[in-house]
């Protein structure tokens, strides 16, 4: 696991966390800015695998 994996990783549990906090409070703006999150953090770990793809040999 590199460092893309756990940035994305952590971003989509922060991006969660927010979403949830939004949905739960009414709060529109919190929850789309979680929801950027979690994509933001799925973009991230597939960075990570392209990463990891292109350093195994064929």
């Amino acid at each position: 696991m590199d460092k893309e994996h756990i940035k994305g990783a952590a971003d989509k549990v922060s991006g969660s966390v927010k979403e949830g906090i939004g949905k739960a409070t009414g709060d529109a703006s919190l929850e789309a800015k979680g929801k950027l999150d979690k994509a933001k953090g799925e973009g991230r770990e597939a960075l990570g695998d392209a990463k990891d793809a292109m350093k195994k040999p064929s």
